[in-house]
């Protein structure tokens, strides 16, 4: 279980909800609905974050879709406890359409997972199906949280990121070193990335982890 569920009134909570907050008041000029969550490298906790801010979201009475887009390795089935028989690359290929699909967690946030692992992810990613798709979300939900690779393993969150609102880059308290960060943040300025900021996660206080946010512009 996501920790804005089993302990809403944790530290590690309320950050979340200040990390929507942020997010809703990030731009005068464009709505943020779109929004990428990536890491710099793997392990880094880049789709506890997207469950957890997809949450806060949710809980704000906004309609949210959470979608995993690792189509690498997957993990929101696991997190959430739900199938991933069939999902988002069922959907890009044809075979399925959303509603029959998508998984809902509560009142207001519907969970894509997925599906199979296809042998080209990028490709997929990077067609006009998820362009589409997309598009067609974006009619029917407030917020469209997608969870994605690594940007320095993979060209995947690139190619999100040219179809997002904004991108928000999770790194790890002394594990994610200053370089790595700064290449993850390149790589993303290369394809005109609108990175909302950097997640820092398991900052020690107290005794306990929690999740920290800053802008990095």
């Amino acid at each position: 279980m996501f920790i804005i569920e089993k302990d809403p009134k944790s530290i590690a909570a309320e950050s979340y909800r200040t990390l929507r907050t942020s997010i809703q008041y990030s731009s005068f000029d464009k709505e943020i609905q779109v929004i990428v969550i990536t890491s710099a490298e793997p392990g880094e906790g880049k789709s506890t974050t997207a469950g957890n801010l997809a949450l806060a979201l949710a809980q704000d009475g906004k309609s949210v879709i959470l979608i995993d887009c690792d189509l690498r390795k997957p993990s929101l089935h696991k997190r959430f406890k739900v199938s991933n028989t069939i999902g988002l690359s069922e959907i890009l290929i044809g075979n399925q359409k959303i509603g029959e699909v998508a998984q809902m967690h509560n009142d207001n946030l519907v969970v894509l997972t997925s599906g199979k692992v296809p042998p080209n992810p990028s490709e997929m990613l990077a067609s006009k199906a998820m362009t589409n798709l997309i598009g067609n979300l974006k009619d029917n939900f407030d917020y469209i949280v997608l969870d994605s690779a690594p940007v320095q393993v993979v060209t995947d969150s690139q190619i999100l990121s040219t179809k997002a609102d904004g991108t928000i880059l999770v790194v790890k308290a002394q594990k994610t070193k200053r370089d790595s960060v700064k290449n993850a943040i390149g790589l993303l300025k290369k394809v005109n990335a609108n990175i909302l900021g950097t997640v820092l996660n398991g900052v020690e206080q107290s005794k306990s982890n929690y999740y920290y946010h800053y802008g990095d512009k």
